[in-house]
C-alpha cells in the first residue's frame, strides 16, 4: 500500500458512523451484511449509510455482492491488511517483540 491509499482509507475510517460499519463487516466477516441491515444496526438511516458504504468502497476497503435486490458488503481483508502493514512497516526497528502483542491481536483465522 503506498501513502496516497493509506490515507484515502485513514479518512474513510475517520468518521464514526463510516468506522463503525467498518467494524460491523469486520466482525461479520466473509458472511458480509446487506446495506439495509447495516443501516438498522447503527440506527441510521438507508440512503446515508448508502453514502458512508460508498465511501469504504472507493477508499478500497470493501466491497459489494449484489444478490438479486439485496447488495451485501463485505470487508476486504487483502486491503485491511494492506492498510495494518503499511502502519507497522517501520514500528519495531530492531525489536520485533514490541509489536509481536499488535500483531498477535490483529491475527485472525480470515
Amino acid at each position: 500500500m503506498d501513502k496516497t491509499a493509506a490515507l484515502l482509507a485513514l479518512a474513510a475510517l475517520g468518521q464514526d458512523t463510516r468506522l463503525e460499519a467498518f467494524r460491523l463487516l469486520v466482525r461479520a466477516g466473509g458472511e458480509g451484511v446487506p446495506a439495509g441491515e447495516i443501516a438498522s444496526q447503527l440506527g441510521t438511516v438507508q440512503n446515508t449509510m448508502s453514502a458512508h458504504l460508498k465511501v469504504l468502497d472507493r477508499a478500497g476497503l470493501v466491497h459489494t455482492e449484489r444478490e438479486g435486490r439485496v447488495i451485501r458488503y463485505l470487508v476486504d481483508m487483502i486491503a485491511f491488511r494492506e492498510l495494518l502493514a503499511y502502519l507497522m512497516e517501520d514500528c519495531c526497528r530492531g525489536a520485533p517483540e514490541l509489536c509481536q502483542p499488535v500483531i498477535q491481536a490483529a491475527s485472525c483465522k480470515c
